[in-house]
């Protein structure tokens, strides 16, 4: 059954068109959301315990990690079912979707790797090690770097996605749990969940600016246009706002009391998409008002998001 939203009479710049994609961990769906209307269209099967997810280019496919099972799913989004399975290693969870669109990156948790899968063969073509509980998967905009943050070594995996060899690894902090990279490449910014800060690590250098935001930094994103970074913080209930020149929080958006629970973040130019585990919604916020202008009703315990 469709789920309407919260809505507030307001709405990102220039509207936005397209879908939303949010898994929902607990129900083993996706739930499909509209990006004008702010309403849920479909709720779709993903698999077991689905965390990651990524949306092909085109848009008529989605990638699910299912740490569940071991397995990536592709789904149909117009038949709006899977079509495929595919074996990865134990407890996949983040994933990354080159910007080349030939190749998906996705992290193995319990496998201490990363399989390389190509979008257009749906094969594992690759294995690579990396750190300990891989759990995030973020490419530089050339797509030539890809970048694993290790939440169980404190450690960033560099990957050169030409040879797909690990070229570097970076100290990222405590806990690293997800890393975003500017548009020019020239720095990392990584949630250090249990050092209640993010990171922004130049990629040359290795050298770290810490950026204190709230309780528990769950997941981090970057503005396409590279002036903000977003930082979901578990604990309080909000969004931290990070202005990437002065590396400061600018700003911090409410989503709701604490338990609301960001987990996981998409960034467009039009709105900054919120999965909220705790409550069970998905926040849409206006990037130039910083306001919350819908919450969406998903399923149960929304996990990642992408945006077509």
């Amino acid at each position: 059954m469709d789920k309407e939203a919260t809505h507030v009479p307001t709405a990102p710049r220039g509207g936005t068109s397209g879908r939303v994609y949010v898994t929902n961990q607990q129900d083993n769906t996706v739930s499909v959301v509209d990006a004008r209307t702010y309403k849920v269209v479909a709720t779709v099967p993903a698999g077991l315990a689905p965390e990651g997810i990524a949306v092909t280019k085109d848009g008529r496919h989605l990638y699910i990690a299912n740490n569940g099972s071991a397995r990536v799913s592709v789904v149909d989004t117009r038949k709006k079912k899977i079509v495929k399975t595919v074996r990865v290693g134990k407890s996949p969870t983040g994933i990354g979707l080159s910007p080349d669109g030939r190749a998906l990156y996705v992290a193995n948790g319990r496998s201490n790797t990363v399989s390389v899968i190509g979008i257009g063969t749906n094969r594992v073509a690759k294995t690579i090690s990396v750190g300990k509980s891989p759990v995030n998967v973020a490419f530089s905009r050339d797509g030539r770097t890809a970048y694993v943050a290790n939440s169980g070594s404190g450690s960033l995996s560099v990957i050169d996605t030409r040879t797909r060899r690990v070229v570097r690894r970076l100290p990222a902090g405590r806990f690293p749990v997800a890393v975003a990279i500017t548009p020019d490449g020239k720095s990392a910014y990584v949630a250090d969940e249990v050092g209640k800060r993010v990171l922004a690590i130049s990629t040359r250098t290795g050298k770290a600016t810490a950026v204190r935001v709230g309780q528990g930094p769950f997941d981090v994103a970057v503005a396409p246009d590279g002036r903000r970074a977003y930082s979901a913080d578990l604990g309080p209930g909000n969004i931290s706002v990070i202005d990437t020149g002065t590396h400061r929080v600018s700003a911090t958006i409410a989503l709701g009391p604490p338990g609301t629970d960001p987990f996981n973040l998409e960034v467009t130019g039009q709105a900054v998409y919120v999965a909220n585990q705790g409550a069970g919604t998905l926040s849409v916020i206006d990037p130039n008002s910083r306001k919350v202008v819908a919450t969406v009703t998903l399923g149960a315990s929304p996990y990642g998001v992408t945006a077509s």
